[in-house]
């Protein structure tokens, strides 16, 4: 469950979002298993935030700082854009990336087990020490 006071914090807009992470760096966002769906999250500062089990299907990520966040348990990415987006050792497993714009993003070091990537537009996106397998 998302923390509340997280949530209406980013529904006042990415500014005021990215102020509130630069004024308080030790608390770690929390926005599991909130519908962010179709939201305009271009820019936002996410990193190491809890976003497992969040609904982000078709929302606007075009260069959002993902770095280290926890999307586990089928993250709803579905035609999100993540393009530019670093999501360097973010937490993906079994994430809904199907139909997404994932054009250079960042994905080295991320855990993509079970990931699903159908339709998905990859071209510049960086892979490295992932394991695709699953």
């Amino acid at each position: 469950m998302a923390n509340p006071e997280h949530l209406k914090i980013l529904k006042q807009g990415v500014a005021a979002w990215n102020q509130w992470r630069l004024d308080n760096p030790g608390i770690t966002a929390d926005l599991g298993g909130a519908n962010l769906s179709d939201s305009n999250l271009r820019g936002a500062d996410l990193r190491g935030a809890n976003l497992g089990a969040v609904n982000l299907r078709g929302a606007d990520l075009l260069g959002a700082d993902l770095a280290g966040a926890n999307l586990r348990m089928a993250a709803n990415l579905r035609g999100a854009n993540l393009g530019a987006a670093n999501l360097r050792a973010a937490n993906l497993d079994a994430a809904n990336l199907g139909g997404a714009d994932l054009i250079g993003a960042n994905f080295r070091g991320a855990d993509l087990d079970k990931s699903d990537f159908t339709g998905a537009m990859v071209w510049g996106t960086m892979f490295g020490d992932n394991d695709l397998s699953g």
